[in-house]
């Protein structure tokens, strides 16, 4: 998978992008991220990229030339050959879900905007954009972090990403766990402060193990999330 990020600050990505598991996973090749600098789609001496918004009213507004001129740059070399899938992270978008994140997880090639200001010209918008995507209903300083959540939740998803696959299928909301919430897990020893591992997990016995793990999931998901049981088919 190629990922391509938009920013106007590129250098917030160093960290995030060369540890711990993204960065394996570039490092191995199963996934090739590029950081684009809006700037340097810019005419000006200023390399202006905002302006006063039409109307009136506070703040800055991104302009469209400058991002037009990115994702079609960004189109014109991807090595895939195919448009890649253009996303503008917003507050104003759908909220990043699992299921989003497997769907996104299957694409050749994604185009992350990392919106600033008071917003993005909606021309923009309108005819480049894909789909805009938020993380939760706050507001950020920039798109920057969210599109980090984004790709963390999307790459952990790409085959031999992770060690074990199967981490992916037990996963709060994943397909294995019946997109309930993880239930309670532990580890040694079996016995710490007086306090003990539930019986059921250490004796052996995977059927019980099995419905051990999805009653608590429920009673968890029924507790914290109960939302999510709406339209649970259990």
């Amino acid at each position: 998978m190629r990922i391509h990020i938009v920013t106007l600050f590129p250098e917030m990505f160093d960290g995030p992008f060369k540890a711990s598991i993204i960065g394996r996973a570039i490092d191995k090749g199963l996934v090739d991220i590029s950081l684009r600098q809006l700037r340097d789609f810019t005419h000006d001496r200023h390399r202006t990229v905002d302006d006063e918004p039409y109307g009136g009213g506070p703040g800055m507004v991104m302009m469209a030339p400058p991002l037009f001129e990115a994702v079609e740059a960004i189109e014109r070399e991807d090595a895939t050959g195919g448009r890649p899938h253009v996303i503008l992270m917003s507050p104003q978008g759908k909220t990043l879900t699992q299921a989003r994140a497997f769907d996104l997880s299957k694409k050749e090639s994604l185009t992350l905007v990392c919106g600033h200001y008071e917003g993005v010209d909606e021309r923009f918008i309108e005819n480049a954009v894909d789909e805009e995507i938020s993380i939760g209903d706050y507001v950020l300083t920039g798109g920057e972090l969210p599109a980090m959540v984004l790709v963390d939740a999307v790459v952990r998803l790409l085959p031999g990403v992770l060690g074990d696959a199967g981490s992916v299928d037990r996963d709060t909301f994943g397909p294995g766990n019946e997109g309930l919430l993880q239930g309670p897990v532990y580890t040694r020893p079996a016995e710490y402060r007086g306090h003990t591992v539930p019986p059921v997990l250490l004796s052996g016995d995977h059927a019980r193990v099995t419905e051990w793990r999805r009653k608590v999931a429920l009673e968890r998901t029924r507790e914290r999330r109960p939302d999510l049981l709406m339209d649970w088919p259990g």
